[in-house]
């Protein structure tokens, strides 16, 4: 009997994949088959030549990888990209960010998640880790687009316990939809903006639903000191004595974790994990980073990640590796580390894990969902290739990502986005913007004093 043709085979190209060791291998002329969505087989190109497929995709000279994950962003700031610059983070929160999210609308939310998730789709991302407003909004795009997401509703304690419940109601609600794509997540805001009493309540909330938890936390060093004069415990304890270092959180930053929080993070009984936004922190000043080398030690996945672009100016992971591994060699006065290898293994395998997506996300292995990627490698800012992982890392770029793939459904090829009408966003937007940036009003959704 003739097997029933194969959904997707992309053949042709040098395929990234991992060892039994999770190291970074790269299998040279090799072709990808894809049914339902899922992996069926990394083989060879001359194995897949006479496969019947609905779709092929020739991809000489590329490099076939895993997706690249977000996994912290707030999608919908991209309306606000480049409005707040060259300010201290407590000026660009008080005097432009919070004044101007006092305005959003829900349309305004939809218009910006459609340009992020064009920006991330068109720069190789696959999945998102969001943290925001309307996020029910955000949800019908990700449906809409085809892009991966794991969505929270964020809340303040200055809401009252409405915040939180909604926050809850959009997870239960929104989890496991758009064909699976959509995972979700509780998504208080932060210690310093929500009470202790709502942490622990968050917490409980997580273990009776199953639900994971995503929230900034230490994101600086001023924090966790401010923190230890009012309360004389770090952000990292707060997360301790509230419970939430018992679910499965993700922590945005933590650029403020200090040596006493170690061993708070390595014997949590969830999933812990810590997301890495470089750029930002070298925008804002901050003198310190994400102690990834620690965090690692530990057993702590620590993802990359981007930010909102009101904070980042772009959504590009794509530079978060290569400013991750620029960084964390400077801070750590070793050249040996981080290494491309480990840059790369940051940029698939954890930052699936901190997304809590590590078994079905982050390789291309059999029975993985079909999240792929492919990277031109024929630019001459790529060529010569002595080192293929270096030359992933440090020289390829965002734009070098040509076809990208979710699911095993084709969202941009040859650079072509096939689900999103970038024009008619943008101009929706630009005619939105003039009442969306007003601060005249002289509100703001919460006040930043840590």
């Amino acid at each position: 009997m003739t097997a029933s043709p194969a959904d997707l085979v992309v053949t042709g190209c040098t395929v990234l994949v991992h060892d039994e060791e999770e190291r970074i291998v790269f299998r040279e002329d090799a072709a990808l088959v894809v049914r339902a969505g899922v992996i069926e087989s990394v083989t060879t190109a001359a194995a897949a030549a006479d496969l019947v497929a609905v779709e092929r995709i020739e991809a000489y000279g590329q490099v076939a990888m895993p997706g690249l994950v977000n996994c912290h962003t707030h999608a919908p700031m991209v309306a606000l990209r480049g409005l707040a610059e060259d300010l201290p983070t407590e000026e660009w929160f008080n005097d432009v960010v919070w004044p101007v999210e006092a305005n959003l609308t829900e349309r305004d939310v939809a218009l910006g998640a459609r340009l992020a998730c064009a920006e991330m789709i068109r720069g190789g991302v696959t999945c998102f880790a969001d943290h925001y407003f309307h996020m029910d909004v955000v949800a019908d795009v990700v449906a809409e687009c085809g892009i991966r997401a794991h969505l929270g509703e964020a809340y303040f304690s200055s809401q009252g316990p409405q915040g939180r419940e909604k926050s809850a109601a959009f997870a239960l609600r929104r989890r496991g939809t758009a064909g699976g794509r959509i995972t979700t997540a509780l998504a208080p805001h932060a210690p310093y903006t929500v009470a202790d009493a709502d942490l622990t309540a968050t917490a409980e909330l997580a273990r009776t639903h199953g639900l994971p938890v995503h929230l900034h936390a230490a994101e600086n060093r001023d924090q966790t000191e401010t923190s230890l004069a009012r309360h004389g415990v770090t952000p990292v304890e707060i997360l301790d004595r509230t419970g939430l270092l018992d679910t499965d959180l993700l922590i945005a930053h933590g650029t403020g974790i200090v040596e006493r929080d170690l061993p708070l993070l390595a014997r949590t009984r969830g999933r812990t994990a810590v997301a890495t936004a470089p750029r930002g922190y070298l925008r804002f000043g901050w003198p310190d980073t994400t102690p990834v080398r620690s965090l690692r030690a530990i057993g702590v996945p620590v993802g990359l990640a981007t930010d909102g672009a009101a904070s980042n100016n772009s959504l590009d992971v794509w530079e978060s590796m290569a400013l991750t591994s620029l960084i964390q060699k400077s801070t750590e006065g070793d050249p040996r580390w981080l290494t491309s290898r480990q840059a790369l293994h940051h940029a698939t395998l954890q930052s699936a894990r901190a997304v809590g997506l590590g078994g079905s996300v982050g390789s291309l292995a059999p029975g993985r969902r079909a999240d792929i990627i492919l990277v031109d490698l024929t630019g001459p800012h790529t060529q010569p290739v002595h080192d293929l992982a270096a030359t992933l890392v440090h020289s390829a770029r965002s734009a070098d990502v040509r076809t990208t793939i979710v699911d095993g459904r084709v969202l941009m090829r040859d650079r072509e986005l096939l689900t999103l009408d970038v024009p008619a966003v943008v101009q929706e937007l630009s005619d939105r913007l003039p009442s969306l940036v007003d601060r005249s009003h002289g509100q703001r959704i919460q006040e930043y004093d840590t």
